[in-house]
């Protein structure tokens, strides 16, 4: 790797490689000023402007010799985009931060650099500047920009009791990936893909937010987990039913040969970045949200998940420092 044609970012040096990894940025309508200044300007016509950062370390969040660099650039950005979506927002532009040894090549990084464009491609947002740092481990701090075009933020402290409870996107399959991934396989490569490249329903938030969503997260950490902040937040009870669930046929082989309930990685399985979100009970829901529960009262053991009738007690799904 270090005998790379284009040499390692050592032999760059930072201004050299900020120089190559911008390159191919490209622009937007939205972009007013973008690299090379010591800011960007992007346009917010909105009057808010939607932010949030998301980082992933090397042998935490990913490993070099299970993802290839424009994977490891499309799941660090897909991170932060899911979340602007989760607000019922378009993102605009993403800001990066790229920690690393100095004997990384060139090439991984610009191929990394290419990964990030391309997710950001996928919703009409460009980079438009950050910061490049040594470090032991790769480290990629990314901030993603949005605008809510008008439309009011759905929080997570909206849900009513009532209300249907729907998911749109995949769940399970990155969890499965992974599972994959421990046992030393390289397939199903559809599920090894999930988690090397989760594909999160952009489009999900804003229509929901269109649809009169009371509530949405950002299903990264599990759905269990996550539906445990959102009912924290609205104090009410997410109630899921798994009994109607399609279990996917990729997600189900692999269970099988593992012995795994498939609905164990569905309901704490992260990394797939599916919407979470709440309607109103009489609400038509948007294209892409399957309803999977309903939001009930607080009774005497207070907000929280319950899975087919039974109070899901475990945390459920990744939480840092556990």
């Amino acid at each position: 790797m270090a005998n790379s044609p284009d040499g390692t970012i050592a032999d760059l040096g930072e201004f050299g490689l900020i120089d190559r990894i911008t390159a191919g940025t490209g622009s937007a309508k939205q972009v007013i000023l973008g690299p090379g200044d010591d800011t960007a300007i992007v346009a917010a016509p909105d009057g808010r402007v939607v932010i949030t950062t998301d980082l992933m370390v090397e042998g935490r969040h990913f490993r070099r010799d299970w993802s290839t660099p424009i994977d490891i650039g499309r799941k660090a950005a897909a991170a932060s985009l899911a979340d602007v979506a989760a607000m019922g927002a378009v993102p605009t532009a993403l800001v990066v931060g790229l920690a690393a040894p100095g004997d990384l090549p060139v090439a991984w990084a610009v191929a990394c650099s290419a990964g990030l464009a391309q997710e950001a491609a996928l919703v009409g947002a460009v980079i438009v500047g950050g910061d490049v740092v040594s470090a032991d481990v790769i480290t990629l701090s990314v901030t993603a920009i949005g605008d809510l075009q008008g439309r009011a933020p759905v929080l997570r402290s909206g849900a009513q009791v009532g209300d249907q409870v729907a998911i749109a996107g995949r769940i399970g399959w990155a969890a499965a990936g992974l599972a994959v991934l421990t046992r030393g396989f390289r397939s199903p490569k559809v599920l090894v893909d999930a988690h090397r490249c989760p594909e999160p329903p952009y489009a999900a938030g804003p229509a929901a937010a269109k649809a009169k969503a009371t509530s949405m997260i950002d299903v990264s950490d599990g759905m269990i987990a996550d539906a445990r902040h959102l009912a924290i937040a609205s104090n009410v009870v997410i109630e899921i039913d798994t009994s109607t669930w399609e279990i996917p046929e990729p997600v189900q082989g692999a269970a099988s040969a593992y012995n795994v309930d498939p609905r164990e990685w569905m309901l704490t399985g992260g990394d797939d970045h599916a919407l979470l979100a709440t309607f109103p009970v009489k609400a038509k829901l948007p294209k892409g949200f399957t309803p999977i529960g309903v939001v009930g009262a607080v009774g005497d053991v207070g907000a929280g998940v319950l899975v087919d009738g039974v109070w899901s007690a475990a945390v459920g799904g990744h939480v840092h420092y556990r």
